[in-house]
């Protein structure tokens, strides 16, 4: 058995996996504040733990562990996240220290990117992108049926410039795309909005779950809200922006969105495709044209 974690920006997930790749258990717990990377490490290790606990296995049946890092990573070290306060830490070995199995290190969305290669939407596909929506925007580039990480670090696509001068992003720079077409960036506008707009939904469908997230928007949206709807179209925008950015350099076959945005499925995916399309290099002359689609793992 296997345990996968993933760390994002908000959230840690570890899965207890089998030799065929299905996820058997899942544990979550929200990312906190952490001392320092040693102390992160033993959360993983113990969130880790708990996943193969659920599972019914025992520390020694776990043949070893994968990471995805929202980040840069190499040979067990996280270099640089930009959401999380890692820097040069050695997380393999810190996490044996609780847990010593293998450990493998990878930037998540590469990890996303591989899983939805070899069993999701991206099967059969040698051009594949996969974009992450979450905290920020990281992307996984598949590329003539290889995984592409350049020196390290490709697919920071949240960090393309959409907005001059626009809203800082955790990276240092103005106007990132993360800080737009992310998930933070779309609940941040929709705050901007109802600070506005007292008087719109989007204060009751937040109350209903007790703040605002991606669903609420465009639950309001749903319901007829015009403030709702300007910052669902004004977000849209900017998704849009950056996704035709990248097809533009790659013109991979798919485009495949993860995350909890991702999941509004057509809501969010029609209106995306028709702004995307203009902004396509020769779109109107191409006889094949990169598909945007939701990840299916």
């Amino acid at each position: 058995m296997r345990i996968g974690i993933d760390v994002g920006g908000t959230n840690l997930k570890a899965g207890l996996v089998d030799e065929e790749g299905n996820i058997l258990t899942v544990c979550r717990t929200p990312v906190g504040r952490f001392t320092d990377g040693q102390d992160f490490a033993k959360v993983l290790a113990e969130l880790a733990l708990k996943a193969a606990a659920q599972g019914g296995v025992r520390p020694g049946k776990i043949t070893g562990v994968g990471i995805g890092i929202p980040g840069a990573v190499r040979e067990g070290q996280v270099l640089y996240t930009c959401n999380l306060p890692l820097r040069d830490v050695p997380l393999a070995d810190w996490f044996r220290e609780t847990l010593d199995v293998p450990v493998r290190l990878g930037n998540d969305a590469d990890c996303a990117a591989v899983g939805e290669a070899l069993r999701g939407a991206g099967r059969g596909i040698r051009n594949f992108l996969l974009v992450t929506l979450g905290t920020g925007i990281g992307a996984g580039l598949i590329l003539n049926g290889r995984l592409y990480t350049g020196m390290g670090a490709a697919g920071e696509v949240g960090h393309i410039l959409v907005e001059r001068d626009g809203a800082l992003c955790n990276c240092g720079r103005r106007g990132c795309w993360e800080t737009y077409g992310s998930a933070t960036g779309l609940i941040r506008m929709a705050k901007e909005a109802m600070a506005q707009h007292p008087e719109s939904l989007l204060h009751a469908t937040a109350a209903e779950v007790g703040d605002v997230n991606g669903r609420t928007v465009f639950q309001a949206k749903e319901q007829g809200d015009p403030t709702a709807a300007a910052v669902v179209d004004r977000y849209i925008h900017y998704l849009s922006v950056g996704i035709a950015n990248i097809i533009n350099c790659f013109y991979p076959e798919v485009v495949a969105l993860s995350g909890g945005i991702a999941n509004q499925g057509e809501a969010l995916l029609a209106p995306l495709r028709e702004a995307v399309a203009p902004q396509v290099y020769g779109n109107q002359y191409l006889q094949t044209h990169t598909r945007i689609l939701s990840c299916t793992l």
